[in-house]
């Protein structure tokens, strides 16, 4: 398993309310800034997220005696193979359960008067409050450590899912005055089908999960 093979779970991680409330930013007052704060909170909570779940499981696994030895695999890594499978099961169901609760909530009504610092807030709370972006931020880190990933390996999954939550912001830049009959279409996409992406994106994760615990 390599990098490439978790940059999939970012598309779990926008999936829904927060690519809804990164298109009210780029529709704001002050888009521009409030959609740059958005993404710095989220991109905070995100790396700090990953990161402390790939430092547990790499002590976790370092202080277990780590390496399966003659070519096998180690009673810790089947341990964390079984917490992933876990994780994504119950990720699974979120996404199911959740997936008619699309809507527009109350309070994003007034993202309309954001400013940079409130986005950053929003950033943090929206990536924390979310069970899914835990068990999310969890999962990756685990599978990262588990088959002894470097750190930096982490990186591309960060990236991508800033870059999906910039797709507004990015379509408001490229597309000016456009961006009004594009941003609605990427907000009604996200809130229909984003449930079925995700759950796609989870059962292929499991499918690769279920494969290393049967090795």
């Amino acid at each position: 398993m390599n990098f490439l093979t978790i940059l999939p779970m970012a598309v779990v991680m926008v999936a829904g309310t927060q690519l809804v409330a990164a298109v009210f930013l780029a529709s704001a007052d002050r888009p521009r800034a409030a959609s740059l704060g958005f993404l710095a909170g989220a991109g905070l909570v995100v790396t700090g997220g990953v990161t402390a779940s790939w430092l547990v499981t790499r002590a976790v696994k370092v202080g277990a005696g780590g390496g399966g030895g003659h070519g096998g695999r180690s009673a810790v890594e089947t341990r964390i193979d079984q917490v992933v499978l876990v994780l994504l099961v119950v990720l699974a169901v979120l996404v199911f359960l959740r997936r008619h609760t699309a809507g527009t909530p109350k309070w994003m009504g007034r993202l309309q008067e954001a400013g940079p610092g409130y986005a950053l807030k929003l950033g943090v709370l929206l990536f924390l409050a979310m069970p899914s972006d835990d068990l999310t931020m969890i999962t990756v880190g685990a599978t990262a450590a588990r088959h002894d990933l470097p750190w930096w390996h982490l990186l591309p999954f960060i990236v991508l899912t800033l870059a999906f939550l910039a797709l507004p912001l990015l379509a408001l830049v490229l597309l000016g005055h456009r961006a009004e009959t594009v941003l609605p279409r990427i907000r009604d996409q996200a809130q229909r089908h984003a449930w079925v992406v995700s759950e796609a994106v989870i059962v292929f994760f499991l499918a690769l999960t279920l494969v290393d615990l049967a090795r």
